[in-house]
């Protein structure tokens, strides 16, 4: 029994080039290695961030 499975194709989140969804794949969704630890080092130096408001600190003395 043969299976037409297409592979599923992503843009690298990098550098946007064409990727294929295997288990073979071990850098996916990355195109290599390369363009996976630009994306962890961006990471690490906080470079990504989630818009939000400041939160208060709980153990600030309150000015009165």
């Amino acid at each position: 029994m043969t299976t037409d499975r297409k592979i599923p194709v992503v843009k690298c989140p990098q550098c946007s080039k064409a990727v294929e969804w295997r288990p073979e794949n071990k850098w996916r969704p990355f195109c290599s290695e390369r363009c996976r630890q630009i994306d962890l080092g961006a990471w690490a130096s906080e470079s990504y961030r989630v818009p939000g408001e400041a939160q208060e600190d709980p153990d600030a003395p309150k000015a009165e």
